[in-house]
């Protein structure tokens, strides 16, 4: 295994001192091993790229460990908010860190699984994860990579031959264990069971440990200044990803803060959803029922959230100082949504004011109905673009006097690298993932194992991922 470079801190942090972080668990024991999905890209970023089929079966079917890594899987504790209902039976139910290991760039990547049996923390779940739910992970992952939102990435789904019975989806189900590489699996929620149960000195220590890991620039600070600098850091980048999924049109769906995560980078997808408009109620999830993790409210949530993370920090910290760094969440989320917007339609910043574009661009896409993912494609570039978009299936919305405004200041934007526009993606029609697809996708796996379908969808967002050339993996130390 050339280049790979194991790094299992995470054990560091032991269970000793009263310390409660994990429990070493077991794998199930799968009757069959398919391999369905194996990410090749990131898998050579990890010096895992040159492993046989048996190989990558036995480390991330059977999960044996991985030469001089975690010697057992560990579930993480944590409680969390759901639904903002705090719950203090949860942890890592139906997953458990597997591994962790540097990149290619030397960043602390740690490998974690979902549907790999049965934890302390399981309750009345067999701790499975349907064949459904692992591809709609990998077709959510692969696409908000090729956005630029800053994800988790699919490393590996396998089928593994049981039969599992879910209400919401027909049954029985087939079933998978999925494998997602990420920069952290520290959620809010860690810090959530710590102050639940009293136990500062433990809150300090995963402090200590997210700090060396990512953020190591803070590392000269000590006491409560210290405990402040991290939250504040946390604050900035959970607007980020926030700030990304609006300018992706992506609905979490499921905005716990037990589904956060330190490093600001999505994760556990579940019912996700791309909104084909700019509906600020669109949901994900058909039990949200009041709208609270609408598209519209996803930066309420996320803020949401973080006040619960700085209530849970408030053992170390002053409040006061702690609610002012959350108070920052909003100027830093109106940045993050220029930077977000502007590098989507492949256009420069100019300034102060470009935030109040965005808030125009949106405006006006939410008044028209406007295809989301069309308008993207369309005036990518900016005024590089002007006569694509005169060709498109909605150039009449573009001729509108409503679109006046937010033509000019499109077109008045200096375009961002506009050699991208050679790329033949941008000869055809946007890729995009409404649901309908997603449902289309899944059938004829479903019907008659033809991943035909799947394998196309794959290879078009790689196109994408091409073309436009955003790095979602910018996350740095």
């Amino acid at each position: 295994m050339e280049n790979y470079k194991p790094d299992p801190v995470f054990e560091s942090l032991g269970r000793e001192k009263g310390a409660p972080f994990y429990d070493p668990v077991a794998a199930a024991a799968f009757p069959e091993h398919v391999v369905r999905y194996r990410n090749r890209r990131w898998a050579e970023k990890v010096g895992l790229g040159r492993l046989s089929e048996a190989e990558w079966i036995a480390h991330f079917g059977r999960f044996e460990p991985l030469p001089d890594n975690l010697s057992a899987p560990v579930a993480i504790r944590y409680h969390g908010h759901q639904f903002r209902t705090y719950n203090p039976d949860i942890g890592d139910g139906r997953g458990f860190l597997f591994a962790q290991l540097r990149d290619d760039q030397n960043r602390l990547l740690d490998l974690g699984t979902k549907g790999s049996g049965k934890t302390p923390y399981s309750r009345f779940g067999d701790g499975r994860l349907t064949l459904k739910g692992g591809v709609r992970e990998v077709l959510a992952t692969e696409m908000l990579e090729a956005l630029g939102v800053y994800t988790s990435k699919t490393f590996s789904l396998i089928e593994t031959g049981e039969k599992l019975y879910r209400e919401d989806e027909p049954s029985p189900a087939r079933s998978s264990v999925l494998v997602r590489l990420s920069h952290s699996h520290v959620r809010f929620g860690a810090f959530q069971r710590l102050a639940y149960e009293k136990n500062g000195e433990a809150i300090a220590a995963l402090v200590d440990y997210c700090i060396a890991q990512f953020y190591p620039a803070l590392g000269d600070k000590a006491g409560e200044a210290r405990i402040v600098s991290f939250f504040r850091t946390v604050v900035q980048h959970t607007a980020q990803l926030v700030a990304q999924w609006m300018a992706a049109g992506f609905v979490h769906g499921v905005l716990n803060t037990d589904n956060m995560n330190v490093t600001g980078e999505s994760f556990d997808y579940g019912p996700w959803r791309f909104t084909p408009v700019a509906d600020p109620s669109f949901t994900a999830a058909y039990f949200d029922q009041t709208g609270l993790y609408a598209f519209g409210r996803q930066a309420e949530a996320g803020a949401w959230n973080l006040a619960q993370l700085g209530g849970a920090l408030s053992l170390l910290a002053p409040v006061d100082a702690l609610n002012e760094a959350l108070q920052s969440f909003s100027g830093a989320y109106e940045e993050a949504m220029a930077e977000a917007f502007f590098r989507r339609l492949g256009v420069q910043r100019r300034g102060e004011s470009d935030f109040a574009f965005v808030a125009d661009f949106l405006k006006w896409m939410t008044e028209t109905g406007a295809p989301y993912e069309r308008v993207f494609f369309d005036w990518f570039c900016g005024s590089a673009s002007e006569n694509r978009a005169a060709q498109s299936p909605a150039a009449e919305l573009y001729e509108q006097e409503k679109f006046a405004d937010i033509r000019n200041a499109l077109t008045s934007f200096t375009p961002e690298k506009p050699e991208r526009l050679s790329h033949d993606y941008f000869s055809g029609k946007p890729c995009a993932m409404l649901i309908d697809e997603v449902e289309a996708i899944w059938a004829p796996i479903a019907e008659k194992d033809d991943w035909s379908l799947f394998d196309a969808k794959l290879e078009e967002i790689s196109r994408m991922r091409e073309a436009l050339g955003f790095d979602a993996s910018r996350f740095s130390p």
